[in-house]
């Protein structure tokens, strides 16, 4: 039988971040990849590669949830970027239609494309009505200060007292991306389950953000539970399958690198 994964999330057109790589992990991974698009944002090579933020129309991301939730027995589900407050409603309102094994969120707070005021308004609808869903949280260190309401994290025991604030706010895991972004030699992530703390540590690849490492990192996490692997094991096992990625990273004409989610052999 072929494990599925779905994901509900952003277009990215350059293939390095959002629903492309989502599938292409999946794939990689060795399960089948159903997708739901909430927003296309394709970077402008005209204007500093900045980003161009295109919302889908609710109905339409409604009719892409009833489809795919008719067609399969869902399970296992990514939410990467939704980008809109009546984004996150018609998202939040197809979750609850059914009951879900896994979600898992990628919590994509903030798209350069939007305007300030609307980017507050998706971060409030994004931390009341989709967070409480999630059984995984993968906030970035940007994210997790946010969503933690701190003014800073600068070291691991921050870090740490960060999955427990978001914790708090209702998902049953959270995995705190330290990333090349916190200090020291080695990238540092830690997943909270409400209890214990887990630290995951890896050689810093660089010192420079490569896109797509989050997307690949939340849906490396969402194929390995959609195999029925435990949360701990599959957070592990997400964490070496970008590492590898990001040290093969793939370059282009845009001034950043992405991951490169074949390069991963175990």
């Amino acid at each position: 039988m072929v494990d599925l994964a779905y994901v509900i999330a952003g277009s990215e057109s350059t293939g390095g971040a959002g629903l492309q790589v989502d599938l292409k992990t999946f794939q990689a991974r060795g399960v089948y990849g159903i997708a739901t698009t909430t927003c296309i944002v394709s970077f402008d090579p005209k204007n500093n590669w900045g980003h161009r933020f295109v919302p889908i129309a609710p109905e339409v991301i409604a009719d892409q949830i009833e489809a795919a939730t008719a067609a399969h027995d869902l399970e296992v589900v990514k939410i990467g970027m939704l980008g809109t407050p009546a984004t996150i409603e018609v998202v939040a309102e197809g979750l609850r239609r059914q009951a879900w094994r896994h979600v898992v969120l990628d919590p994509v707070l903030i798209c350069k494309g939007q305007e300030p005021g609307a980017a507050l308004d998706t971060d409030t609808a994004l931390r009341d009505s989709i967070l409480p869903l999630a059984t995984v949280v993968t906030p970035n260190l940007f994210e997790a200060r946010t969503l933690a309401g701190m003014n800073s994290i600068s070291s691991v025991e921050e870090l740490i007292e960060a999955a427990r604030r978001i914790h708090d706010l209702g998902p049953k895991y959270v995995l705190a991306k330290g990333g090349v972004e916190l200090a020291g030699d080695d990238a540092v992530d830690v997943l909270f389950d409400g209890t214990d703390v887990i630290i995951l540590s890896a050689p810093k690849v660089g010192q420079e953000r490569v896109s797509g490492a989050g997307c690949t990192l939340a849906a490396a996490v969402t194929a390995e539970l959609a195999k029925g692997v435990d949360v701990g094991e599959a957070v592990a096992l997400a964490k070496k399958f970008v590492t590898a990625g990001i040290e093969a990273r793939v370059s282009a004409h845009t001034p950043f690198d992405t991951v490169w989610q074949g390069a991963f052999t175990g």
